[in-house]
């Protein structure tokens, strides 16, 4: 395979890998390989997507393959290969086996592609990408974790909802864990630089926060099989956007916390600037009392859920 451009491969062509392949081929972010063990499956994908080039006018390289060794040399790996919590599965079985699809995608990395960095969509999305930087290895500015920009851009749709404004105006900003402990940050979150304390009266507020943490949720009830997809790529691009070509963008992330936010060892959203390095840098926000107590708690259910992770690995 001849990728003359920045390569870009995703681990799972389900719903939402094919999605961040197609995305990350309209905006002609650089070759993309579609990596998944489905008998064919990702080349027939891949090959559509393909064909769809001469109508939506990109230059890109999409190949799809079974053999995870085509990882080979990429810039920016995406992993999405998992499965979701079934009926009678508990929450240990599913992190026990996710956990080791986890490991031996990266194993595959860190053999083939060791200066790429890593963007994990998984679920459970913080205890997957701790998992993803102990196996690997890599400095954590390379081992990133999508959550933040999409429990953003769900704060930010609800927002335009409610004030009947352009999605386009609006700065949202969301903290934490990806789950209902996340936090939403209301005093961070803008419309063209008001914030939206100022436009919304505190039981809106309370509603909006609320959705926005249960946003995944309310998709998997109306979908009834299945969960969100088109969002979850969307954001995995604006990562992926923002890295290959260098924007240093500020997108709130799950990374490793060193000291920041009075965390230490923590994998979090946090806001971040994104850039041909990956974390670039962790910006610290000045949060009252309110807001320190509601991150601390994120912090301790996703330490909880990371140290589950380490009993039933042996860790």
């Amino acid at each position: 395979m001849a990728f003359n451009r920045p390569k870009i491969s995703v681990f799972g062509a389900g719903y939402v890998g094919s999605t961040v392949a197609q995305r990350c081929a309209d905006r002609e972010l650089g070759d993309i390989l579609l990596i998944d063990i489905v008998p064919d499956m990702p080349k027939g994908k891949a090959l559509d997507m393909f064909e769809s080039g001469p109508v939506e006018r990109f230059d890109a390289r999409i190949e799809g393959s079974n053999n995870p060794d085509d990882v080979k040399d990429s810039d920016i790996v995406v992993i999405t290969s998992g499965i979701p919590r079934k009926p009678g599965m508990s929450r240990d079985d599913l992190l026990k086996t996710n956990a080791g699809i986890v490991h031996s995608v990266v194993d595959k990395i860190k053999q083939h592609a060791p200066k790429a960095i890593i963007i994990t969509v998984t679920n459970p999305l913080d205890v997957m990408t701790f998992v993803a930087h102990q196996r690997s290895g890599f400095p954590k500015n390379r081992v990133i974790g999508m959550a933040g920009v999409l429990d953003s851009a769900r704060m930010a749709s609800f927002v335009a909802m409610e004030l009947n404004v352009s999605v386009k105006d609006i700065s949202p900003m969301v903290l934490g864990g990806h789950g209902d402990t996340m936090v939403p940050l209301p005093r961070y979150t803008t419309v063209s630089g008001i914030p939206i304390t100022d436009l919304l009266p505190a039981d809106k507020i309370d509603a909006i926060n609320k959705r926005t943490q249960t946003g995944g949720a309310e998709i998997v009830n109306l979908l009834k099989t299945g969960s969100a997809y088109y969002a979850p790529g969307s954001s995995v691009v604006a990562m992926v956007e923002s890295i290959v070509r260098d924007q240093r963008r500020v997108l709130p992330c799950c990374v490793l916390l060193e000291g920041e936010y009075g965390l230490k060892g923590s994998w979090q959203g946090v806001p971040c600037v994104l850039g041909k390095n990956g974390v670039e840098k962790i910006l610290e926000l000045k949060l009252n009392d309110a807001e320190k107590a509601l991150l601390e708690a994120s912090n301790q259910h996703v330490a909880k859920a990371i140290t589950e992770c380490k009993q039933l690995l042996g860790l």
